[in-house]
């Protein structure tokens, strides 16, 4: 039985981790803290959450007992606790974007922040689980990837070397719910009034998730940055509580056949619990990921085979956060991956 924290227990992902930590056969959930609600039962707070007769605590109490802690706090906080829990021998899965960045002058640059454990960022395993689970399994400090960065980097990453054809960057025009946008209720953006019956792009150019995207697609792929350009990323809002639907556009120096982009995908999905490639003349739409752990994926061309649309739907409160924070606590602590999420 692993014995979890939750730090942050009463925001959007500290609460989806409740929701899905309930159902986890192998997870005894010990510590919860909220600085919002602290003193208060967890299921007076949120009477939907009836299994939970905890009191939160505050975020700065000691995690002794705790074999895991998920930190679903701000980024300046996460800086903040990893370095002492990690000397504390706690293993610790991080929400925040502290550390996906290996680059401490991008980092600052995104997030406004200086970086205060740089010597961390190396040893951080970035927690998309299709592709690093070895580092995942062993790792001591999880960086639980962001929810645009897993839609656009498992719509684009099992192309392969492919992506070498590219002539020009890859665009992603993704769209998210509230909920992915921060969804707070003091936020201008994301309030009510702002959201309902409108559409709008934001951060672009400065978002957060666009080193991150850039880093992995280049640490992964054969795509040449410094040949064809950085990946171009707009993220919009939606007026939905939850989803992320990105539509990345591809280019290709020559024609590329249906069948080997069918094949690719298909090949990846394959051996993959959470990643669904579609047959041929289906693409995703946000209610097929909804509250799942899944991701879908579809890709269609024009007739020139050059023109590639991908479209990938992912729910950004679960995939696209803690339910990928549960697919990684269940690697690092050799449980079966799917535990808790099927």
């Amino acid at each position: 039985m692993v014995r979890i924290g939750i730090i942050g227990a009463a925001g959007l992902s500290g609460r989806e981790l409740l929701y899905l930590l309930e159902r986890h056969e192998e997870a005894s959930v010990e510590l919860l803290t909220s600085s919002k609600y602290q003193g208060q039962k967890v299921n007076e707070v949120f009477p939907e959450l009836s299994n939970y007769s905890q009191v939160f605590q505050p975020n700065e109490i000691d995690v002794a007992g705790c074999d895991l802690v998920f930190l679903a706090i701000p980024n300046q906080a996460s800086l903040e606790r990893v370095p002492k829990l990690l000397e504390q021998g706690v293993r610790v899965i991080d929400l925040s974007g502290a550390f996906r960045l290996r680059d401490t002058e991008v980092f600052s640059k995104f997030y406004k922040l200086s970086h205060t454990a740089p010597e961390l960022l190396e040893e951080a395993a970035f927690g998309l689980p299709e592709f690093f689970r070895e580092k995942i399994s062993a790792a001591r400090l999880v960086s639980n990837p962001g929810c645009y960065a897993t839609g656009a980097l498992l719509g684009l990453l099992p192309l392969g070397e492919l992506l070498a054809d590219l002539d020009r960057p890859p665009i992603i025009d993704a769209k998210s719910g509230v909920s992915g946008a921060g969804g707070r209720v003091e936020d201008d953006m994301t309030n009510y009034v702002s959201v309902n019956e409108n559409f709008k792009a934001y951060k672009v150019f400065s978002h957060q998730h666009q080193p991150e995207i850039q880093q992995y697609f280049a640490d992964l792929s054969p795509y040449r940055t410094d040949v064809t350009g950085e990946v171009i990323f707009t993220p919009h809002l939606l007026p939905v509580n939850r989803g992320i639907l990105s539509t990345i556009y591809l280019h290709f120096r020559k024609s590329v056949d249906a069948g080997e982009i069918q094949n690719r995908f298909s090949k990846f999905a394959d051996g993959e619990k959470f990643v669904h490639f579609m047959e041929e003349g289906c693409l995703p739409d946000l209610k097929m990921t909804l509250n799942s752990n899944r991701v879908m994926i579809g890709a269609e061309s024009d007739e020139s085979g050059q023109n590639w649309v991908i479209v990938t739907s992912l729910d950004n409160l679960v995939k696209g956060a803690s339910g990928q924070a549960i697919q990684n606590m269940n690697l690092m602590f050799g449980l079966n991956e799917t535990l808790g999420l099927l």
